[in-house]
């Protein structure tokens, strides 16, 4: 059984910044692309940011410059560094990775539970 938990969610102020974790855990052979993602309430959820296994990364327009996105391949967590955060950045984040359990395997996406993070004063 392979999942991805999310963790460092929570209230801040704005201007402030959290740190959310994904970290994979089961039968993993290789992680390619991660990404974040969130849903605010009564919206779509959207890309925040994406890191390939050879370290590129991609981000939204309204994250770039505050956020930023890593990831340590000996212990299959990826991080979202959040800056200057803003009440809009309020929503539920989630982390999605495409991995492989075996070298037989496709790649296939999994999600993980989510993490909320709420920026208010």
């Amino acid at each position: 059984q392979v999942q991805l938990v999310e963790s460092g969610g929570g209230l801040v102020q704005p201007g402030g910044s959290l740190r959310l974790s994904c970290a994979a855990s089961g039968s993993i052979f290789s992680i390619n692309t991660v990404g974040w993602y969130r849903q605010a309430p009564g919206k779509e959820r959207e890309l925040v940011a994406t890191i390939t296994n050879g370290g590129s990364t991609n981000y939204a327009d309204s994250v770039k410059g505050r956020f930023t996105i890593s990831r340590d391949n000996a212990k299959n967590t990826v991080y979202l560094q959040m800056n200057s955060l803003k009440p809009e950045d309020t929503a539920v984040y989630y982390c999605c990775a495409d991995l492989r359990r075996s070298w037989r395997d496709s790649y296939l996406r999994v999600w993980g539970q989510g993490t909320l993070v709420t920026v208010s004063s």
